[in-house]
């Protein structure tokens, strides 16, 4: 088991290596959906006809109810999101065919159990976990992301398959089984449909606070149902830490870092507790003993996901998502070891590995650490010691009707849309202002900075969602060295992610962090509710050059102010 835990684990770091940024998004919504196979582990211990017998088997449906949710929910979701990308005149989609395999798939399994081939579960718990490492690959790029999402779907469907083959459950059990995941993914279906793109990143992280929850129960389940030390523990601070982040994401917590006095003391202390407790339990031979000191390394995990999370600020969201589904691939892995289940160790594994991918490529966009994301520390990884440089300078405001004037003038517009535009919304106005001034002659781009937005790739969802071509949607790195040779860069609602002092003040607390060059670009025009410094508490020089003006106000308001200009020019 530990060399499947060894390859599946390089398997995710590959496979996420080559996903394009636009697709982060619904690459995390992915592996949210394999996540409930967390599912799987639960059915091993449900029981007691149509209804639990026990404490464990109830906790066991309980695991199976949640991990659905994540699956139906997290699939939908996914195929919303690629929906979004599609455009007019692309070439016409049979989706439906994508459940011949996976009939074949499972009707290869139920052969080999009419049969009774001895290798039948192996195999078809081989044939999951394929799937799931081809949904990973597949989200590598828009034409075959699609595919990807099916091979998920029948990934999911098949591991969950085999499991009832390999356990024969009697009718009543099987009907209880059935409810659970019904239930679980009738919810999960009726929230994905529902759901806006600005909220994808607070229901990614309330996903994730399921698969923990899962995780943990199922632990539970699994000592009182077999009296025995596994050396696994709940992961209640992965679920209390999404819950914190749903909070901070929805706006019923403030985005803003809360900071403890001694914050760094009490987590030091929680994490000595939990390790005390750890070795209480796998020291003693009785079970009271041992499922109370499970019940308080659940309770000292939950408060630590709290204390952790507070000192994060909203900016940070990004990594904090990663992070996540990286925590609820690893609590999945612990489960698969834990039951001995090959099929649960290999997803596990390659959720957690993408998920830690994903973290290292956005803490390299910030140049930060993660150790100083997870701690709630501000800066980068600059060495600078100094003072930072002092700004001087008044920054000029500019109207609407001076901006229209401005872009109908220019050749060529590079936009920049930052967590003000989705905070605002405004993403239906400016994909038909970019098409108003396409239809004028005016080349229009886009530039996204990875961290833009509160999840990896939120952006590219929110401007494929309002129609944006996505083949004029730049990354940082495509786009960065055309600002010169740009007439107009417009900024809407970003902040840190075009401060010039990550690039010429080696004292600021932001030095060396990649940053769109707007400032180079003949002229800039930032819009923002007002100059106030961004998260990172650092002052933005670029408000102050000669070549910027400041456009100040509501992002969405101001953008249908320039849609309507716009529209009323002149053809």
């Amino acid at each position: 088991m530990t060399t499947t835990f060894a390859l599946a684990g390089i398997a995710g770091y590959h496979t996420v290596w080559g996903v394009t940024p636009a697709l982060h998004s619904p690459l995390m919504s992915v592996t949210n959906a394999i996540s409930g196979t967390t599912t799987a582990g639960a059915l091993c211990l449900m029981g007691g006809g149509l209804f639990p017998s026990n404490s464990a088997q109830a906790l066991a449906l309980f695991s199976a109810f949640i991990s659905s949710v994540n699956i139906g929910g997290g699939f939908l979701v996914t195929k919303r999101m690629l929906d979004m990308f599609k455009r007019k005149g692309d070439p016409p989609e049979h989706n439906y065919l994508y459940a011949v395999p996976a009939a074949v798939f499972l009707s290869g399994y139920g052969y080999g159990l009419a049969t009774g081939a001895a290798s039948a579960h192996s195999l078809a718990y081989l044939g999951a976990s394929l799937c799931c490492v081809g949904a990973l690959a597949g989200l590598s790029s828009q034409t075959t992301a699609r595919v990807g999402n099916a091979l998920g779907m029948t990934g999911v469907a098949g591991g969950i398959a085999a499991t009832l083959g390999m356990l024969n459950p009697d009718a009543g059990t099987l009907v209880q089984m059935f409810t659970a995941m019904g239930l679980g993914s009738a919810i999960g279906l009726g929230i994905a449909h529902r759901i806006k793109v600005t909220d994808l990143p607070q229901l990614v992280a309330a996903f994730h606070s399921f698969v923990g929850l899962a995780a943990t129960a199922t632990c539970l389940a699994d000592y009182m149902h077999e009296y025995e030390h596994f050396l696994s523990h709940p992961s209640e601070t992965a679920a209390t830490k999404s819950l914190m982040a749903y909070g901070k994401l929805q706006g019923i917590l403030g985005s803003a870092a809360t900071y403890l006095p001694g914050r760094h003391y009490i987590n030091g202390g929680l994490l000595g507790a939990n390790g005390l407790a750890l070795a209480i339990y796998t020291m003693t031979n009785e079970f009271g003993t041992g499922l109370s000191m499970l019940a308080t390394t659940a309770g000292l995990s939950s408060v630590m996901g709290v204390t952790l999370t507070m000192a994060i600020g909203g900016a940070d969201m990004p990594v904090v998502i990663t992070v996540l589904n990286s925590y609820s691939g690893w609590a999945l892995c612990a489960e698969g070891f834990m039951l001995d289940n090959n099929l649960l160790t290999i997803v596990g594994a390659l959720i957690g590995s993408s998920g830690a991918i994903l973290s290292h490529i956005m803490c390299k966009a910030m140049n930060r650490s993660l150790i100083n994301v997870i701690l709630g520390g501000v800066g980068t990884l600059s060495q600078g010691t100094g003072q930072a440089k002092a700004i001087e300078g008044t920054a000029t405001e500019i109207n609407v009707e001076n901006t229209v004037e401005m872009m109908n003038n220019a050749k060529s517009i590079i936009i920049v849309p930052g967590y003000g535009l989705c905070a605002a919304q405004a993403q239906y106005p400016i994909a038909e202002l970019v098409k108003n001034l396409t239809e004028r002659g005016i080349k229009v781009r886009f530039a996204i900075h990875p961290v833009a937005g509160r999840m990896p790739g939120q952006l590219n969802v929110l401007l494929a969602e309002a129609g944006v071509p996505y083949d004029i949607v730049n990354e940082m790195d495509e786009i960065n060295e055309e600002f010169p040779e740009t007439d107009l860069a417009l900024v809407i609602g970003a902040n840190d992610t075009v401060n010039s002092a990550a690039e010429d003040d080696p004292n600021s607390s932001i030095a060396g962090m990649p940053v769109l060059r707007v400032w180079k670009a003949k002229h800039a025009i930032i819009m923002k509710r007002s100059l106030a410094q961004g998260y990172a508490a650092v002052d933005n020089p670029v408000f102050f050059n000669e070549n910027t003006s400041m456009l100040l106000g509501d992002a969405k308001k101001t953008c249908d102010a320039l849609l309507n200009a716009v529209q009323a020019l002149p053809k």
